[in-house]
């Protein structure tokens, strides 16, 4: 397939030096200094709030400076997943991209355009020296991925714009007007140490290859979790034969769909052949269950030595059962708009450490009421297995609005210059966008963007054409806006 040319340049050229600069969740203080370096260096209003917030103001082109004030907004951090065969750090190596096809990727790691190619838009039009537009507040967002931290921290009087336009969506040709409201269950199990029994034999059992994704908007993709693969096969196996859990570590992020875990198991040495037997019928199996969407699931049985501890038995039995009964994926649809996603929960990761095993999963629902109360299941569900559990405070959701001018501008704007109606939708994911209607009320919004696919993931990847489609559409929006 002939590669595409990256278009418009001036964007292009903005995420490529922003993928220069390291940006991982919780840890943006390299890319807070380039943005202000960046607004100051073009004289603009440059301000950072103590969240860590970067605003960036422009004054309107000549003939429109009394236009109202439009926000632009995305966040600058990015979620950081590399496969396990890639040597990367994420604090100080530049994402390495390359076109394939019409698609922009990244070698080995997630690619960033979540949400750096929003960040690039407004960096674009913020250097731009041609191009019409009112006075526009460019807000650049810190820890959007891991708690939307900041966006909850933004001051209330720190905008002046009272219509905002979120460039952090993952469709083109679709505008977002509603999300999720979201909220993140830790539980912690405890456990003794026992001594490993005599004669038994040590192994790894690892899952890898699945597609994995976002928790929220991929959720009813029908794709596989490597915790709940995992757990249940060391369930399974625990029904047959005697089985100690000696380690585990799955799973990662908890806004993403795990793709990857692994625990280390002991079982009598006279069970080893019977447990690579189950192994790999349990692989033919979930080959079958999950045919469409993980082409490449692998799941392996190696030995490694041996272990002198492990978790005491009946802890680790409890534990496993209350993983496996827990409640993973679409919990209900919506009723006001159909194929949405209303409440679901992820389970995340599940890694042991210092004399416990740490869980962490996230909810996710359009109605407050019910996602309080999968959050609730959830906590009951592994508090049965033992456990002690939190549920943070989360965030809200963002309702939509039927009246708003920003929709209707969007929506005829987008028919004029493509000649087809754009899709309005809810999004099963959380948007800043949430808390800034908390913060600022009857500010009217609108989220879109360009073609992501992956995002979470090693698999990141932008559909390069559309790229230019929201930044004409962007644009023209900005062009005719009025009060």
């Amino acid at each position: 397939m002939k590669n595409v040319t990256l278009a418009p340049a001036a964007v292009f050229d903005c995420f490529a030096r922003i993928n220069k600069v390291p940006r991982p969740s919780k840890r943006e203080e390299k890319i807070i200094a380039y943005l202000e370096n960046f607004g100051k260096g073009l004289g603009l209003e440059t301000r950072t709030d103590a969240t860590g917030n970067v605003l960036i103001r422009k004054p309107g082109t000549a003939g429109m400076e009394n236009l109202p004030v439009v926000v632009l907004q995305s966040h600058m951090d990015m979620v950081c997943e590399k496969n396990a065969e890639t040597d990367f750090d994420f604090d100080n190596d530049a994402i390495e991209t390359y076109v394939d096809g019409e698609w922009l990727k990244a070698r080995g790691t997630t690619l960033g355009a979540d949400d750096g190619i929003g960040m690039a838009m407004q960096m674009a039009l913020l250097e731009a020296t041609d191009i019409a537009h009112g006075p526009i507040e460019c807000l650049f967002t810190r820890d959007e991925e891991t708690g939307l931290t900041g966006a909850a921290g933004l001051a209330a009087e720190f905008l002046t714009g009272r219509y905002l336009i979120n460039l952090d969506s993952e469709d083109e040709g679709q505008i977002y007007v509603s999300c999720a409201g979201g909220a993140r269950t830790i539980a912690w199990f405890a456990y003794n140490e026992e001594a490993l029994p005599e004669g038994f034999f040590c192994a790894q059992v690892c899952v890898s290859g699945l597609t994995g994704g976002h928790s929220g908007d991929d959720i009813d993709k029908k794709r596989a979790n490597a915790n709940k693969l995992l757990i249940r096969f060391l369930c399974d196996e625990q029904e047959k034969m005697d089985v100690r859990l000696v380690d585990i570590q799955s799973g990662g992020l908890h806004n993403a769909i795990p793709r990857e875990g692994r625990a280390v198991i002991a079982v009598p040495a006279a069970k080893k052949e019977e447990l690579c037997v189950d192994l790999n019928l349990f692989v033919a199996a979930v080959e079958e269950e999950y045919a469409q969407t993980e082409p490449n699931f692998r799941m392996t049985l190696e030995s490694c030595p041996s272990a002198s501890v492990c978790m005491e038995k009946e802890a680790a039995r409890r534990m496993l059962k209350s993983l496996r009964a827990l409640h993973n994926g679409v919990f209900a649809m919506s009723q006001d708009m159909e194929g949405l996603v209303e409440t679901s929960s992820n389970l995340a990761s599940v890694h042991k450490e210092d004399e416990r095993v740490v869980v962490t999963t996230s909810q996710r629902s359009s109605v407050a009421s019910a996602r309080e109360n999968i959050s609730a299941q959830v906590r009951a569900t592994l508090e049965l297995g033992g456990a002690k559990t939190e549920t943070n405070e989360g965030y809200p959701g963002w309702k939509m609005n039927p009246r708003s001018k920003m929709l209707a501008l969007a929506v005829e704007s987008y028919e004029r210059l493509f000649g087809r109606k754009p899709k309005v939708l809810a999004i099963h994911a959380g948007l800043e966008c949430g808390l800034f209607s908390e913060k600022y009320p009857g500010i009217d919004m609108v989220s879109m963007g360009p073609t992501l696919r992956g995002v979470h993931s090693p698999d990141e990847k932008l559909l390069i054409p559309t790229v230019d489609l929201v930044w004409r559409h962007l644009l023209d929006m900005l062009a005719h806006v009025k009060d």
